[in-house]
C-alpha cells in the first residue's frame, strides 16, 4: 500500500502524546537486497517508550554505511537479534537530531519538547559493565539503528534516556544530525583509547571521509600533528583547511594496497612501496607517528603497522575494504607496538565531544540533505560509492536551515568524505 509523505512534517498531535501510526522507511528479511529495493515506505504503529525509554520526533537523520549492510542482509542480518526477532522489521538510522515526544516511566532528566540530538549505544542497565565498568564491554551492547529497530528513518524514532544529548544551538536541524556516529566514534578511538597528547604524531586513512574529517579536527584541536591520507587534491585541501599538517594522495601509493594472496614477488613489491610511503609520512611529521587511526583494515593494516613508531599505536574501529588481516607481526613485536580496538562510544564520551560541537570547537562536515523521500536513494548512492560526504535527511524539519537558535559556527559544506 503506497504511504502518502507529502505531509510528513505535521503532526496532529501535541508533545506528550504519540499517533497511532507513523511513515518509516522499512526493511524486511523477504526483501534483502539493493537499498533502493530493501528500503520501503511503510505504515506503521508508533513505538511507545517503555521504562527509561523515550519516544522522540525525528526532525531530521544522518545516513550511515550500517544500513546499507542491513538492507543487504550482509555479512549477516540484523533480523536474528536485538529486538528485530519481536517486530519482525527493521527500521534503520542510528544519527538523529530532534524533539522529545513522549517519556518512559523513571526518565526525570528529559521532557516533552526538549530538543536533542541522539547518539546510539544502547545496553541493559542490568548487566553490571554498565556500572561501573564500560556500557561498551556490556554483553547487551548494541548499535541503535542497526542492531536495534526503531531508528531515524521514521517519523518518530525509539532510544533509551541515557543516549539523548542536548542539541547544539548554533546547528540547523540537518547539521545536528549529520555527526553523532562518526565523531563520537573518532573521539573515543583518539582521545581515550589511543590517549592523544599535545605533540603527538597521527597519521589518519580516509582523512576527507566520515570519521576522518573529526579525527583531523581533534589532533588540531589537542594541538597533534597529523597527516591525511585521501584520494584526491581537493580532499586533501579539505584537510588541510582543517588542520592537517599536510595530506598524501593514496593514488600515488596503489602499490602498498594489501589485497591478500599475494605472492612472494608481489609481497616484496608491497612492502618497498609501504616503505616509500612510510617515508613520506616521516618528511611531513618530522618523524613516525605516535598513532595511527585505522578503519581501511586489510588493505592499509600492514603498512600502519609497519608505518608507527616502536611503542606507538595503532588504533582501528573498522575495516572497510575486508576484515582478515596479514601484516608482518615482527614489525609488532620487535618494536613494541600496541593495536588497540575500539568500538563507537559511552555516554559520558558522547557528552564530552557534545560540548566541544556546542562550543564551536568541532564541525560537523554535510554534503547533502535529502528529503525523507530520499532515504532508500540516499542508501543506494553510498552502496555504489556515487557520494561526496555525509548525507543528512529532513523528516520533521520541513527545508534546510530551521533549527538554529543560536550564532556560533555551522557545519562545513564540502564535497568530500566518501
Amino acid at each position: 500500500m503506497a504511504v502518502d509523505i507529502s505531509n510528513v512534517a505535521d503532526l496532529d498531535v501535541e508533545p506528550g502524546e504519540l499517533p497511532a501510526t507513523m511513515a518509516a522507511w522499512v526493511i524486511r528479511e523477504e526483501r534483502f537486497g539493493e537499498p533502493i529495493d530493501a528500503m520501503q515506505l511503510e505504515e506503521v504503529d508508533v513505538p511507545q517508550p517503555g521504562a527509561f525509554e523515550v519516544t522522540v520526533r525525528v526532525m531530521a537523520a544522518g545516513v550511515n554505511f550500517n544500513n546499507v549492510w542491513a538492507a543487504l542482509g550482509e555479512p549477516v542480518s540484523v533480523m536474528r537479534y536485538g529486538d528485530h526477532p519481536e517486530f519482525g522489521h527493521h527500521i534503520g538510522g542510528s544519527d538523529a537530531s530532534g524533539v522529545v515526544w513522549k517519556v518512559g516511566e523513571g526518565v526525570t532528566r528529559w521532557k516533552p519538547g526538549d530538543e536533542v540530538v541522539v547518539h546510539c549505544n544502547q545496553a541493559s542497565y542490568e548487566d553490571p559493565e554498565v556500572h561501573g565498568l564500560d556500557p561498551l564491554a556490556a554483553p547487551s551492547q548494541k548499535i541503535w539503528g542497526y542492531e536495534t529497530t526503531w531508528g531515524s528513518f521514521a517519523q518518530f524514532c525509539k532510544v533509551q534516556a541515557q543516549q539523548l544529548l542536548p542539541k547544539p544551538d548554533n546547528l540547523t536541524w540537518e547539521e545536528a544530525a549529520s555527526y553523532g556516529l562518526t565523531y563520537f566514534t573518532a573521539y573515543r578511538m583518539l582521545l581515550d583509547q589511543a590517549e592523544l597528547q599535545a605533540g603527538h604524531k597521527v597519521l589518519i586513512w580516509g582523512a576527507a571521509g566520515g570519521l576522518g574529517v573529526f579525527a583531523t579536527q581533534l589532533c588540531a584541536l589537542t594541538g597533534a600533528d597529523c597527516v591525511g591520507v585521501v584520494s584526491s587534491p581537493d580532499k586533501g585541501e579539505l584537510v588541510s583547511s582543517l588542520g592537517a599538517k599536510g595530506y598524501i594522495d593514496r593514488n600515488d601509493y596503489v602499490g602498498m594496497m594489501r589485497r591478500g594472496g599475494e605472492s612472494p614477488d608481489e609481497e616484496k613489491a608491497r612492502f618497498k612501496e609501504s616503505r616509500r610511503f612510510s617515508q613520506h609520512v616521516e618528511s611531513i611529521l618530522g618523524g613516525p607517528p605516535d598513532i595511527v587511526f585505522e578503519h581501511v583494515g586489510q588493505a592499509t593494516f600492514p603498512t600502519s603497522v609497519l608505518c608507527v613508531k616502536p611503542f606507538g599505536k595503532v588504533v582501528i574501529c573498522g575495516a572497510t575494504s575486508g576484515y582478515s588481516l596479514d601484516f608482518d607481526v615482527r614489525y609488532l613485536w620487535m618494536r613494541q607496538k600496541q593495536i588497540i580496538g575500539s568500538h563507537f562510544a559511552n555516554a559520558w564520551e558522547a557528552n564530552l565531544a557534545n560540548r566541544l560541537i556546542e562550543q564551536g570547537k568541532i564541525r560537523p562536515v554535510l554534503w547533502q540533505t535529502m528529503g525523507f523521500e530520499g532515504v532508500a536513494e540516499a542508501h543506494q548512492l553510498l552502496r555504489d560509492n556515487k557520494h561526496l560526504g555525509k548525507i543528512a535527511i529532513l523528516v520533521g524539519a520541513t527545508e534546510e536551515g530551521l533549527g538554529r537558535t543560536a550564532e556560533g559556527a555551522g557545519a562545513i559544506r564540502a564535497e568530500v568524505g566518501a
